[in-house]
């Protein structure tokens, strides 16, 4: 019961949790949206695990092109790991793939990218927090809650049901940018790596000119290409 009442009010992770169950049951093309749905509430790892599954036909038909505009969403706040895929996929893109990837990632920033999904979790957040019942000091510390984390299942102590870094939304994206900033991701193979004019070839996938939104900024964003621009 105090699983199912942390998750109730993490979207995010609720969603994140079935598409690992899924996808560990071999229903991968229910998995491959629950990872979406779980995307929808801004998390990263799963919009990472939506690019992966695109990349390899997993649940979905391979689409290389969209797999790296995922991947590119998942880098977004500069998580070490999904920075890394992300350039694999794109030294691992054909040109004709590298043009469309930039035409396809608009539409998903719109709809997945932090400046329009984080308002999604904070909101759910803070609804499930007033909602919440009970002591705030008397949750037994044997229960244990358990979440999917980048090594397996992360353990929260009962007694931290309440803690603020589970339910303030800023503080919340602090312990998710804890997590996450250095997770152990598992790479896919994409074949030979190739040498890229750095600067040039980021500056081409770089946001430039666009009227910005009141968003956060990413950690590495002069180190990350962004398709929200849609120009290459």
């Amino acid at each position: 019961m105090i699983t199912a009442g942390f998750l109730s009010g993490h979207p995010d992770l609720r969603f994140r949790l079935l598409g690992i169950e899924k996808r560990d049951a071999g229903k991968m093309e229910q998995a491959f949206g629950f990872f979406q749905r779980a995307g929808f509430y801004a998390d990263k790892p799963s919009q990472a695990m939506v690019a992966e599954m695109l990349w390899n036909g997993t649940g979905t038909p391979v689409d290389r092109a969209l797999a790296y505009a995922w991947m590119d969403l998942a880098a977004e706040r500069g998580y070490e790991g999904f920075l890394d895929l992300r350039e694999r996929y794109w030294s691992a893109l054909t040109p004709a793939e590298r043009e469309r990837a930039l035409q396809e990632g608009p539409a998903i920033y719109a709809r997945f990218g932090d400046a329009a999904a984080r308002p999604r979790i904070d909101t759910a957040l803070r609804r499930e927090r007033r909602q919440a019942t009970g002591s705030r000091t008397g949750m037994s510390g044997n229960l244990r809650i358990m979440v999917p984390g980048p090594a397996g299942p992360m353990v929260i102590d009962g007694s931290k049901f309440y803690d603020d870094r589970y339910w303030d939304p800023v503080q919340y994206q602090a312990w998710q940018d804890s997590v996450w900033a250095k997770p152990k991701v598992a790479r896919v193979d994409v074949g030979e790596a190739t040498q890229i004019k750095e600067e040039t070839e980021r500056r081409t996938r770089i946001d430039a000119g666009r009227p910005q939104v009141d968003a956060p900024e990413p950690k590495t964003a002069d180190e990350q290409p962004r398709l929200d621009s849609g120009k290459p």
